[in-house]
């Protein structure tokens, strides 16, 4: 595998995944995309050129640990979107990241505040 060192039957896999992994299911939490979509958010957030050497690579290991369903959009291009275990792989994540973050009230408040925001 690429950058994953995961199996599906591994236990929270969201913490076998690489950043560059976890952004993918980020970006597919939105909606479905296509290759070249996902490509383009993930250059807009790290401020760099992402390769097709990196992305596809990633995006197929994704498919394998079925956190990603692949399909034909036309005979050139493929669609991504998140399987019912990727989005628990997000949600395993975020429950994670805010645990950590959330050691009192008022960064709770901060949270509530931010997705507030983009509700």
């Amino acid at each position: 595998m690429s950058e994953a060192q995961a199996k599906t039957d591994t236990p929270g896999i969201a913490r076998e995944l690489t950043a560059f992994q976890q952004n993918i299911l980020i970006i597919l939490a939105e909606e479905p995309r296509y290759g070249l979509a996902i490509k383009r958010e993930l250059e807009s957030y790290y401020e760099d050129e992402v390769n097709h050497g990196r992305l596809y690579p990633n995006l197929d290991d994704l498919v394998e640990l079925d956190l990603v369903e692949k399909s034909e959009l036309d005979k050139r291009t493929n669609q991504y979107g998140l399987t019912e275990e990727g989005e628990k792989a997000v949600l395993d994540q975020l429950s994670w990241v805010f645990g950590k973050f959330v050691t009192e009230e008022s960064r709770a408040d901060d949270l509530r505040d931010l997705v507030q925001h983009h509700e």
